[in-house]
């Protein structure tokens, strides 16, 4: 008897053991792992009380309630979401992602749920009004040939705004001796107002908060490109990316994905 209890100790805890690894399985499989870097509003930046909130966040919570599951958020840098969805560390990203061949050898992308245009930021003092500006000498083509000498473009590191940027002047870049590479884009903003650089290019909406903050400066009229944003997940899952394309559609013909963009973007008419 004495040696019995030990056994049947040894076989509750091996059993509770099991149960709570299937639990935790369970658990894994009723929720989304979304990464993103909350430091481009509207579509993703913290509030007051620290919580994620913004465009893709919403999104993100339309297409987990569709999918029955819950959502979980959590930011890092931009340059390293889609290597971590790459590896798996994550389910899906979101964070105005721009499709493009570079990213595309990585990871996976679903229907488009958003537009976007790469805007340029300058100081409201600066002689810069147009993208021609920055150059010096066109080719009979119309194409920049020359970049003006002095400017130096402010960039968050590895978004397209950086590739564009840093592209030769004849694809409408400034060559990457021209291109100062940050973190963040508030970094760029910052130095931007700090008169320590020409010119910052990003997303058009990160760029209305960023003026509306920093008084200093303005948005040229004429946009540097547009874009279409995507969701990012890993390359073997197939399975994850039909039912978020799905749910995307659904949230269109619904009217949600208008509502949730036009919320955020209330001069954005989508197709």
């Amino acid at each position: 008897m004495k040696k019995t209890r030990p056994l049947i100790i040894s076989f509750i805890a091996a059993f509770l053991g099991c149960a709570a690894m299937a639990s935790c399985a369970e658990s894994e499989d009723d929720r989304l792992i979304m990464v993103t870097d909350a430091d481009f509003p509207p579509f993703e930046y913290f509030s007051e009380e620290g919580n994620i909130i913004g465009l893709d966040i919403e999104v993100a919570e339309a297409i987990a309630e569709k999918l029955s599951v819950s959502l979980e958020v959590e930011s890092i840098s931009f340059d390293r979401i889609v290597d971590e969805v790459e590896n798996g560390k994550y389910d899906l990203g979101m964070a105005a992602l721009t499709v493009n061949e570079e990213r595309k050898a990585k990871v996976l992308f679903s229907d488009t749920y958003a537009k976007g245009v790469q805007s340029v930021i300058v100081r409201a003092d600066s002689v810069y009004n147009k993208i021609e500006d920055f150059y010096t000498s066109f080719d009979d083509l119309g194409n920049p040939s020359v970049t003006k000498a002095g400017i130096t473009i402010g960039v968050q590191k590895n978004t397209t705004g950086d590739k564009y940027a840093c592209d030769p002047p004849i694809k409408w870049g400034f060559g990457e001796t021209n291109v100062k590479k940050y973190n963040t884009g508030e970094e760029a903003v910052q130095a931007l107002s700090d008169g320590k650089i020409t010119a910052v290019i990003i997303d058009n909406e990160p760029a209305s908060a960023f003026v509306e903050k920093y008084n200093e400066l303005r948005i040229m009229d004429t946009p540097y490109a547009d874009e279409d944003y995507a969701i990012c997940v890993n390359k073997s899952n197939y399975e994850l990316l039909g039912k978020i394309n799905k749910a995307l559609k659904e949230l269109k013909s619904e009217g949600k994905l208008d509502e949730i963009i036009n919320k955020y973007l209330p001069e954005t008419d989508e197709e």
